[in-house]
C-alpha cells in the first residue's frame, strides 16, 4: 500500500492543476445536483421488531384515513390566578384563538377544548389539539405565525397561552457561532503547531471542501438533511486531522533533505497509509450502526461514513496537489529559504544534501514518553484508577428519549408541558396508545369492555378513554394515562405490566392488545439499543482488531487498543451522566432540566468514539512500529514515536475537542449531549489512554508487543504502513523533474 499511495501522492503533486480542477468540477456537479434534487421525504422513525412499531403498522392498515405523519400542535390555555378557564371572558378568548388557528390553510382539524372536555378538574387549564395536513418540515411560516399570534391574543385577553407539539419543534441546526469558535480554535492550534500560515490553512481548506462535497452528496442522493448533523461534526474533525498528519509528515521529509515532490509522495505513502487505515476504522464503526435496525440511526451513520471516506480521499489527492502550490510556504520560516534553494538545485528522489539540523533539547512529548517508559507500572495503575473512577456513574445510567420536559424553561414547549402536568397530572404528557385487534372475535364490543375494565383496574393507570372503532369495527383505539411522567421508571414498569396482562386478555377475549405511543416507543427504543450493544461491539471491534493486526503486525497492540477504547467510552459516559442526569455543571452548559440519557447515545457514542480512538492509535503507534521495524529497541521506539507524532497527536486531539465542544452550545439537547460526549471521549482517549496508558503497556510488554505467530503473519496481508518499500522505490522510479519542483 505504501508504494501505491507514494505514487498517488507524487502524481497528485505533479498534476496538481488537473487534480484541483477535477475536485472543483466534482463539487460543482454535486452542488448543481443538490440544488435540483427533489425535497427529500420526511424522516421516518421506525423500529422494526418492537411491539410499538407493530401497533403503529396495524393502525396504518386498519385506520387508512388517518394521517400519521402530519404535524400536530397542542395549544394550552391557563386562566389567570383565581379564575376559571370556563368563565365567559376566558371562554370567549379561547374560542377566538381556536377559530383563528382553524382558519389556516394547512390545518386539517382543531378540537375545541370545551366540546371535547379537555378541561382540567380544577377548571384552570384547557388544551386544544391542532392537526395539520403537512409534515412539520413542510409547514409554512404563515401556519407557524398563527400559533405565535395565538399567544399574543391570549396575553391581551389575560389568558396564558403556551404551544407544544411537533409543529413547533426546532430542527437541529449546524453552523452557529459556537461551531465557528471551534473552527477558530482549530486554526489557532494549527498556527501554533506549524508556525506557518499556509501549513495551518491547508488542513482547514481541504476539510471544508470535504464537508461541502459530503453535504452536497447527501442532499443530491435524496437523504434527509438531518443526516448531515453527524456528517458535518465528524467530517470537519477528521478532515483537519488527516490533513494535519500528512502535512506534518511532508515537513518532516523535507527536513530530512527530500525534494518537494519526493516529500509529498513519501508523506502520502507513510502518513497517508495511516490515514487510510484510521479512516477505515471510523467507516467500519459508523456503517456498523446499521445493525441496530433503526432507519434514522442508519442514515446518520452512512452519511457520516461517506463524509469520512471523502475526507480520506481528499487527504490523499487534493492535499498533495495543494502542497505543490505551497511547497515551501508550508515549511517553518527558518527553513523556507534553505528549502527553496535546495529544491531548485536538486534532481532525483534521494535525500538532498543539506546542513545538519541543529540538535534541539527534547520536546515535552519526548520527556513525557521517557518518564512513562521509566515508570510504566505506576503510570498504568494511576491511569486505570482515574479512568475507573470517572466511569463509576455508568452504574446509574438511565436511558430514555427526552421530550419537551428537557427543553429550557424559556421555551413555550416546556411551559406547555409543565402546565399540562400541573392541570392534568404528570402522565398526561405521555399517554399510552392501546391498539386492540378484535378481528375474528365474535363480540368485539364485549372484548373492548373487558380490556377497558382491566386497564382501569391496573395500578398506575389513572384514566382510560372510551374506545374508538375503525369502520370495519374490528380494531379499536384506547388511550391510557399513567400516574407518573413519561420518562419515569414507574411508567416503564407500567408498560411492561400492561404488556404482561395482554396475554391474559388474549386468552379471555380473543383480542390482541398492543401498546404504542411516544412513551412506549421510547421504552422500546431504549430496549432495542441495549440489546444491540453487544452484537455491535462484537462486529465492529472484531473487524477493527483484524484491521489493526494488518497495520501493526501484532496481536497485543490491537487488543490493547480495543481495551483502551472501553476506558475512554466509560469515562465519557461518566461525564454525560454527571451533567445531563445528575445535573453537575448543567446550568453552565445551558441545561435547565436533568433527565435520562438519550436512548441512542450509548451505541452512537460507542461507534463514533471507537473510530476516533483507533485514529490516534494508528497515528501514534505506527511511528513506533516504524522505528521498531528500522532496528530500534522497543523502548527507544516508544520515545521515537512520541518525538515524531506526539506533538501532532496533541494538536489533532485539541482540534477535534474544539470542533466537538463547539456543538455543546447548540439549542437541541441531542446536539449538546453529542458534543460533550465526543469532546470528553477524545480528551480521555488522546491524553490519558493513547498518550499515557499505551506507552506504559508497550514498555511493560517490550518486544512481545510486536509479536505475531508466523502462520498468522503469512495469512494476513502486509500493508507496509511503516513505508519499508519506499526505501527501494527510487530504484524503480525516475526522480522528480526540476520543473515540477519549482514553486
Amino acid at each position: 500500500m505504501a508504494k501505491l499511495l507514494y505514487r498517488l501522492g507524487r502524481f497528485a503533486f505533479e498534476k496538481r492543476r488537473l487534480v484541483v480542477v477535477l475536485w472543483v468540477g466534482i463539487l460543482a456537479a454535486l452542488v448543481v445536483g443538490a440544488a435540483r434534487a427533489p425535497t427529500p421525504p420526511p424522516d421516518s422513525f421506525s423500529i422494526p421488531g418492537t411491539e410499538s412499531q407493530q401497533a403503529f403498522d396495524l393502525l396504518g392498515e386498519r385506520f387508512p384515513g388517518a394521517k400519521t405523519d402530519g404535524a400536530e400542535a397542542r395549544i394550552v390555555f391557563v386562566a389567570p390566578e383565581g379564575q376559571s378557564i370556563g368563565s365567559e371572558s376566558n371562554k370567549a378568548a379561547v374560542g377566538k384563538i381556536v377559530a383563528d388557528v382553524a382558519s389556516g390553510a394547512q390545518v386539517s382539524n382543531v378540537l375545541d377544548p370545551f366540546e371535547t372536555g379537555a378541561v382540567s378538574e380544577n377548571g384552570t387549564t384547557a388544551y386544544a389539539t391542532v392537526s395539520y395536513s403537512e409534515t412539520p418540515e413542510n409547514l409554512t411560516d404563515a401556519s407557524k405565525a398563527a400559533l405565535t399570534d395565538a399567544v399574543a391574543v391570549g396575553k391581551a385577553a389575560g389568558v396564558t397561552v403556551e404551544i407544544g407539539g411537533t409543529a413547533v419543534e426546532l430542527q437541529p441546526e449546524i453552523g452557529g457561532i459556537t461551531e465557528l469558535i471551534g473552527i477558530a480554535v482549530a486554526a489557532l492550534v494549527l498556527m501554533i503547531t506549524f508556525g506557518a500560515l499556509a501549513a495551518a490553512g491547508l488542513p482547514l481548506l481541504t476539510a471544508l471542501i470535504g464537508i461541502a462535497v459530503g453535504i452536497a452528496s447527501i442532499v443530491a442522493i435524496g437523504m434527509s438533511t438531518t443526516a448531515t448533523t453527524l456528517a458535518v461534526m465528524l467530517g470537519l474533525a477528521v478532515g483537519i486531522d488527516y490533513a494535519l498528519f500528512i502535512v506534518s509528515r511532508y515537513r518532516s521529509e523535507r527536513a530530512d533533505g527530500y525534494s518537494a515532490e519526493e516529500a509529498a509522495g513519501r508523506a502520502v505513502g507513510t502518513a497517508g497509509s495511516a490515514v487510510v487505515f484510521a479512516g477505515l476504522t471510523v467507516i467500519i464503526a459508523l456503517t456498523g450502526l446499521s445493525v441496530v435496525g433503526m432507519t434514522a440511526l442508519t442514515q446518520m451513520g452512512l452519511a457520516a461514513a461517506g463524509t469520512v471516506a471523502i475526507a480520506v480521499t481528499i487527504a490523499l489527492t487534493l492535499l498533495p496537489a495543494m502542497l505543490g502550490f505551497f511547497q515551501n510556504a508550508v515549511m517553518p520560516r527558518a527553513a523556507r529559504k534553505t528549502a527553496s534553494a535546495d529544491t531548485q538545485s536538486h534532481v532525483g528522489g534521494d535525500p538532498m544534501p543539506s546542513d545538519p539540523i541543529p540538535v534541539k533539547k527534547p520536546s515535552m512529548g519526548v520527556r513525557w514518553a521517557e518518564f512513562v517508559v521509566r515508570r510504566p507500572v505506576a503510570v498504568l495503575l494511576i491511569g486505570l484508577l482515574g479512568m475507573g473512577a470517572l466511569s463509576l456513574p455508568v452504574l446509574s445510567l438511565e436511558l430514555g428519549m427526552p421530550g419537551d420536559e428537557s427543553q429550557p424553561t424559556s421555551t413555550s414547549q416546556r411551559r406547555a408541558y409543565d402546565a399540562l402536568a400541573a392541570g392534568f397530572g404528570p402522565g398526561f404528557n405521555g399517554p399510552l396508545t392501546m391498539v386492540v385487534d378484535a378481528r375474528g372475535v365474535a363480540d368485539p364490543d364485549a372484548a373492548l369492555d373487558q380490556v377497558s375494565k382491566t386497564l382501569e383496574a391496573t395500578d398506575g393507570v389513572v384514566s382510560v378513554s372510551p374506545p374508538i372503532f375503525n369502520e370495519a369495527h374490528d380494531t379499536a383505539l384506547l388511550t391510557a394515562v399513567s400516574a407518573t411522567g413519561p420518562t419515569s421508571t414507574e411508567t416503564k414498569d407500567l408498560v411492561h405490566a400492561l404488556r404482561g396482562e395482554a396475554g391474559d386478555l388474549k386468552t379471555a377475549t380473543g383480542a390482541s392488545v398492543l401498546i404504542t405511543g411516544t412513551t412506549a416507543v421510547n421504552i422500546d427504543v431504549s430496549q432495542k439499543m441495549s440489546d444491540a450493544v453487544l452484537p455491535y461491539l462484537a462486529i465492529v471491534v472484531g473487524l477493527a482488531i483484524l484491521l489493526l493486526m494488518i497495520v501493526f503486525r501484532s496481536i497485543a497492540v490491537p487488543i490493547k487498543a480495543a481495551l483502551g477504547f472501553l476506558l475512554s467510552v466509560g469515562a465519557a459516559f461518566g461525564v454525560i451522566i454527571a451533567v445531563f442526569q445528575w445535573g453537575w455543571l448543567a446550568g453552565l452548559l445551558g441545561i435547565d432540566q436533568t433527565g435520562p440519557v438519550m436512548s441512542m447515545m450509548p451505541i452512537f457514542l460507542i461507534g463514533v468514539v471507537f473510530g476516533l480512538a483507533m485514529d490516534y492509535e494508528v497515528f501514534l503507534v505506527t511511528r513506533m512500529r516504524e522505528a521498531f521495524a528500522h532496528g530500534e529497541s522497543s523502548h527507544d521506539a516508544i520515545v521515537t514515536g512520541f518525538r515524531h507524532s506526539g506533538r501532532v497527536v496533541v494538536a489533532a486531539a485539541a482540534i477535534m475537542i474544539a470542533v466537538f465542544a463547539g456543538f455543546i452550545g447548540g439549542d437541541a439537547l441531542m446536539i449538546k449531549m453529542m458534543g460533550l460526549g465526543l469532546a470528553s471521549a477524545v480528551f480521555f482517549d488522546a491524553f490519558v489512554v493513547r498518550m499515557t496508558l499505551v506507552p506504559a503497556v508497550l514498555a511493560l510488554l517490550g518486544d512481545k508487543a510486536w509479536w505475531m505467530p508466523q502462520w498468522l503473519a503469512k495469512i494476513l496481508p502486509n500493508a507496509d504502513v511503516e513505508g519499508e518499500s519506499l526505501n527501494r522505490v527510487e530504484a524503480d522510479e525516475p526522480g522528480p523533474q526540476l520543473e515540477s519542483s519549482r514553486v
